[in-house]
C-alpha cells in the first residue's frame, strides 16, 4: 500500500495561515468548526453562535424556493452570518454541502444524470469527467462548494439498496473513475470548481448479504485488495474529504475505527484531507450519545454529520476536554484540517455566494448540459438480447409503447432525486424526456398504452417496446433481503426512533415484486406483438421469465432525466457501447446468465 501524493500539511503557507488562526480559537470555536450542521434545524444567526464549520442538505432538504435564487439566497445568510467577525466569533466561513451524486439532483430543474452503475457500463473515463465538471457548476449555480460524491463502494452483492451508487463490482475500473470524478469536481481547486468527498471509507459494498449499515466480513488482506484502491487513486488526486462509513468491517463500526481511520487512512496512506462522519453516523457506537462522541473524535474523525442533535454533541465534546477523555491535541489535529482544506480551497478568498460568477448561472439545465447526460444515457445501454436484429428500429414501424416506467421522469431518474426516495411521475423533474418522449420524438407512428397493453393489436402494432423495472429507492430502504422476512429493522434512526420499514424480500426475481411488469409483456404478446423490453433498475435483476418473453432486452439503469438518450439507440442513431459492469444473475443458479464485460452491438 503505497503513501498518498498530498502534501496540504506541510504546504508552509497554507499551514501560516492555519497556525495563526489556530492560536486565536478558543475551545468553543475549535468544537464549533468541526460540527455540521442541517439547515432545517439550525438558522445563520445559531450557525454563528456556536461558529459552525460547515452546514448541509441532507437528501431532499431544500430551501422553500426549489430554484438556484433561493439556495443562493439561503446559502448567503449563512455565508455572511459566519464570516463576519467581532470579539465573541472569527469570521471564518462555513462550507456548505450536499448530495449532488448524479448531477444537482436535489434542485428543481437541474441535469439528473445517470446513476453511477450506468457509468460503469459506459466505461468512458472522459465522459465521467465532463459529468464531473458540468455537476460541480451546477452545484455552484446555486451558491454550494461541497459534493458528497464520488461513492467508490465496490458492492460485491446487488441485494444492496445503494447498488446503483456503485460504477462496478471490480476495484480497478472504480480506481479509474475515481480519478476522473475528482479531477473533474475539484479541477484545480478554482471558483470553477467544487469540494469532492470520496465515500464511504471503507468496504461498505462488501456487507454480508448485500444489508445497508452492514459487518463486512473480510481478512485484512481482501480490504485491502479490493476496497481500499479507488479511494487511493482519489487521494493521489488531491480529494479534500472522506467520509467515514456506516458499515462495520468484522463486528467493528468503521465510525469509531482507530486502525481504519487513523492508522491507514492519515498515517498510512497520508491523507491530509477532512475526515467526516456519515449522518448521526456516530450514533450507533454506544447506546449513550455522550459515550460515542469520544469514540467517534479517538477514531480519528475530524468533523461530524449530527443534523439535528448539533449543539448536545458541542456540549458533550466539551465536556470531554475538559474532563480529559479527549485531548486537546486531537481536537487541534481535527480542527487543522478542516481549517487547512478551507484555506487550500481558496473559501477565505472567495465572494460571497451571491456575488459568485457561477451563482445563478444561466448554464443551470442547459440544453449543453442536458447533451452531456443525452449521450452517457446512449452509451451506458446494454444490449442483453438481439433477438432476429429486432433493433434498430425503423422510424417508419408501428410502435406501442407500455410499461409504467414508459412516461415517468421519477421512476428513470431513481432515488436520490429531489427527495431522498426519490418521486414518482414528471411534475417533480422539470426540463428531461421521459424514455415515451424520446420514442415519439423519433418514431412516425407510437402510441402510449394506459391499459397495460391490452390494446396491442398486430394490424396496427408492429412492435411494442415496454419499459419496465424498479421504481424509486435509496439507502437501506432499497435492500432486497435474503431472508425470508418481509419486515425488517433498518438501522436509520428518523427522529430519535428505529423506524420499522417493510422491505421487498429475498428475491431478485423482478416478477415477485413488480408483477405488474410480466403482466403487461404477456399481454401483448399474448395478441402477437412482438415486444422489446427496456429495464429501468438500479441492479441486475433475474428477469428470465421477461427476457424469455421478448424479442429484444436491453438494461438502462437509471437513465436520468435524458430519456430521449434511450430511443436515440433503439433507433439506430447511436450504437449500443454498454458493457454490463457486474455479472447478471439467473434464476436458480449461481452462474451468470451473462458475465461482467457482457453486452452486444449492431454498430
Amino acid at each position: 500500500m503505497k503513501r498518498s501524493k498530498q502534501t496540504l500539511l506541510t504546504n508552509k503557507v497554507i499551514q501560516q495561515k492555519v497556525n495563526t488562526l489556530l492560536s486565536k480559537m478558543t475551545l468553543e470555536q475549535k468544537i464549533g468548526q468541526m460540527t455540521q450542521a442541517e439547515r432545517m434545524s439550525c438558522t445563520p444567526e445559531q450557525a454563528r453562535q456556536y461558529h459552525i464549520g460547515s452546514i448541509l442538505s441532507s437528501a431532499g432538504s431544500r430551501p422553500e424556493n426549489n430554484h438556484t435564487e433561493g439556495w443562493v439566497a439561503m446559502n448567503e445568510a449563512y455565508w455572511q452570518a459566519s464570516s463576519q467577525a467581532d470579539e465573541s466569533h472569527l469570521g471564518i466561513p462555513t462550507l456548505y454541502g450536499l448530495d449532488a451524486i448524479h448531477g444537482n439532483n436535489n434542485v428543481t430543474g437541474a441535469t439528473v444524470f445517470p446513476h453511477n452503475i450506468g457509468l460503469g457500463a459506459a466505461n468512458d473515463t472522459d465522459l465521467l469527467q465532463k459529468i464531473a465538471t458540468t455537476t460541480a457548476k451546477e452545484v455552484l449555480a446555486t451558491g454550494v462548494d461541497w459534493s458528497f460524491a464520488p461513492n467508490l463502494a465496490i458492492a460485491r452483492d446487488t441485494h444492496w439498496g445503494r447498488t446503483y451508487e456503485s460504477y462496478a463490482s471490480k476495484p480497478k475500473p472504480v480506481g479509474k473513475f475515481a480519478t476522473e470524478i475528482v479531477k473533474g469536481l475539484q479541477g484545480d481547486l478554482s471558483d470553477d470548481h467544487i469540494m469532492a468527498c470520496a465515500k464511504h471509507w471503507v468496504g461498505d459494498g462488501g456487507a454480508t448479504y448485500g444489508i445497508d449499515h452492514g459487518d463486512t466480513i473480510l481478512s485484512w488482506e481482501e480490504i485491502q485488495k479490493t476496497h481500499i484502491p479507488p479511494f487511493v487513486k482519489a487521494i493521489d488526486t488531491g480529494v479534500l474529504s472522506i467520509m467515514v462509513s456506516f458499515s462495520s468491517w468484522n463486528g467493528d463500526k468503521c465510525h469509531g475505527h482507530k486502525f481504519l481511520l487513523t492508522d491507514i487512512l492519515k498515517e498510512k496512506l497520508r491523507f491530509e484531507g477532512i475526515v467526516i462522519s456519515d449522518m448521526q453516523g456516530i450514533d450507533y457506537l454506544a447506546d449513550d450519545f455522550y459515550l460515542a462522541v469520544a469514540m467517534g473524535v479517538n477514531a480519528g474523525i475530524d468533523m461530524f454529520m449530527v443534523p439535528r442533535n448539533w449543539s448536545m454533541f458541542i456540549d458533550n465534546l466539551i465536556s470531554h476536554v475538559q474532563l480529559g477523555t479527549v485531548s486537546i491535541a486531537r481536537i487541534d489535529d481535527a480542527v487543522k484540517r478542516i481549517l487547512t482544506v478551507k484555506f487550500a480551497f481558496g473559501l477565505f478568498d472567495k465572494p460571497s455566494p451571491a456575488n459568485r460568477k457561477w451563482s445563478n448561472h444561466s448554464s443551470f439545465g442547459s440544453f449543453k448540459h442536458r447533451e452531456i447526460a443525452r449521450k452517457a444515457v446512449q452509451k451506458s445501454l446494454v444490449l442483453l438480447k438481439n433477438e432476429n436484429k429486432t433493433l434498430p428500429l425503423d422510424r417508419q414501424a408501428k410502435i406501442l409503447v407500455a410499461g409504467k416506467n414508459a412516461h415517468d421522469l421519477g421512476h428513470q431518474c431513481g432515488g436520490f432525486t429531489i427527495n431522498w426516495q426519490g418521486v414518482s411521475g414528471n411534475e417533480s423533474i422539470q426540463g428531461g424526456t421521459s424514455i415515451w418522449e424520446g420514442i415519439s420524438s423519433l418514431a412516425e407512428y407510437a402510441s402510449l398504452s394506459n391499459s397495460q397493453g391490452m390494446d396491442a393489436n398486430p394490424k396496427h402494432h408492429d412492435f411494442a417496446i415496454v419499459v419496465v423495472g424498479e421504481t424509486p429507492y435509496s439507502e437501506g430502504l432499497g435492500d432486497i433481503r435474503k431472508d425470508d422476512k418481509k419486515v425488517i429493522e433498518y438501522g436509520t434512526k428518523i427522529n430519535g426512533q428505529v423506524k420499522v420499514l417493510e422491505a421487498y424480500g429475498h428475491s431478485l426475481e423482478l416478477s415477485e415484486f413488480h408483477p405488474e411488469d410480466i403482466l403487461t409483456i404477456k399481454n401483448i404478446t399474448d395478441r402477437g406483438v412482438p415486444v422489446i423490453t427496456i429495464l429501468v433498475s438500479g441492479r441486475p435483476l433475474i428477469v428470465d421469465k421477461e427476457m424469455s418473453l421478448s424479442s429484444a432486452f436491453v438494461a438502462a439503469w437509471l437513465p436520468g432525466s435524458e430519456g430521449q438518450g434511450v430511443a436515440d439507440v433503439l433507433f439506430g442513431d447511436k450504437g449500443f457501447q454498454g458493457k454490463l459492469p457486474f455479472n447478471w444473475p439467473q434464476h436458480d443458479s449461481k452462474k451468470p446468465l451473462f458475465p461482467y464485460g457482457y453486452g452486444l452491438r449492431y454498430k
